[in-house]
This record gives structure tokens, sequence and C-alpha cells, in this order.
């Protein structure tokens, strides 16, 4: 089973050695691990005129040659996931196959989003969270937007969720691996 490793591991100073220690995780529970940035011959990619769009081609062409997808969903530049990587999410999701995430912040999405905004978070006249604009939080307790829980609950996914310490935000694959571990049952 071909795994796509989706997440902003991506940007990581060290991606090359994230991608070979999670390809040999992957290896460990009889998966094939697929990192984004893997070379992939692509014909549409290789003619594309702006490296972004190449790349965006290749990802795309690896996600569609996967069987599953693993994402990290810890937030990332604020306080949801990585924006690509919620789409490659969506995108397997679409084409009906297993997605499964983990996140190493476990507060809720409500209360990152709280936190995030600051003092522009306030409550509203009926008592729920809202924003500087006056416009609502969600507060389902989920780990992020409700269409990520949802599609990943939707496709009979796992979502790991996991209080890390900051200074193992990125590095800490324990939730990775639980993730992993479920794919493995469920194919073997």
């Amino acid at each position: 089973m071909k795994v796509y490793l989706a997440g902003p591991d991506v940007f990581l100073p060290d991606a090359a050695a994230m991608a070979a220690e999670k390809k040999r995780l992957c290896a460990l529970y009889g998966l094939e691990g697929v990192f984004p940035t893997d070379p992939r011959p692509d014909p549409a990619a290789d003619a594309a005129p702006d490296l972004w769009y190449a790349i965006y081609l290749r990802n795309e062409a690896h996600i569609r040659a996967c069987d599953a997808l693993v994402a990290n969903l810890t937030p990332f530049r604020g306080p949801s996931a990585d924006a690509g990587t919620v789409y490659e999410l969506g995108f397997m999701r679409a084409l009906g196959r297993p997605v499964l995430g983990y996140s190493n912040d476990d507060a809720d999405f409500s209360t990152r989003t709280r936190r995030f905004l600051g003092d522009a978070a306030r409550r509203d006249a009926e008592g729920e969270w809202v924003d500087g604009e006056g416009l609502s939080l969600e507060s389902f307790g989920l780990t992020d937007n409700l269409m990520i829980d949802g599609g990943i609950r939707a496709a009979d996914g796992m979502l790991v969720r996991r209080a890390v310490p900051a200074a193992q935000r990125w590095s800490d694959l324990t939730g990775f691996e639980a993730c992993l571990k479920a794919l493995a049952t469920r194919n073997g």
C-alpha cells in the first residue's frame, strides 16, 4: 500500500531527514511512504512554465498514485492546519481512498483560534464567540475546521490529537505512527 505523506513537513529545515524517517516508519508497517518532494516523472509537470505549477502537478500525480493519505494537521502558521495539506486530504477523500491525520497540538480549533485572535475574540450578545469583525467562530471541540474532521470520519479514518511540547512539535511522530498502525491493520 502506497501512502501519501501530506503535511507542512516539506517546509522543515531538515525536510529530507523527516521524509526519510517517515518512510522508514512506513516500511516497518509494510507500507510505502510517498513524500511530496519525491521525484515523479510527469510530462505535464516537466512542461509547466512555472515551478510552483510543476510542484502542484507532481503532488497531485503522487496523490493519484497512492492508496491512502496520512496528514500532519499540526497547526501551521496560525490556528489551523496547512492549507495545502488540507487540499491534499480533501483531494484524496474525493478519490474515495482512506485518509488519516494527526495533530501535535491537542487544543481544539476554537481554543486555538481564540488564542490566535487574542483580544479580537469576544462573545457576542448571544454569548457566542466571534472575531473582531463579528464573524462567528466554530465551537464544536474538533481538531480543526469541521470539514477536515468530518472528511476523516466519513472516510472511516483516524484523527490523532496529542499534546506535544513545542520543542518537539515538528519532530514527534507518535501520532503519525498510530495512523500507520491503523492503516496496516486495515490493510492486513
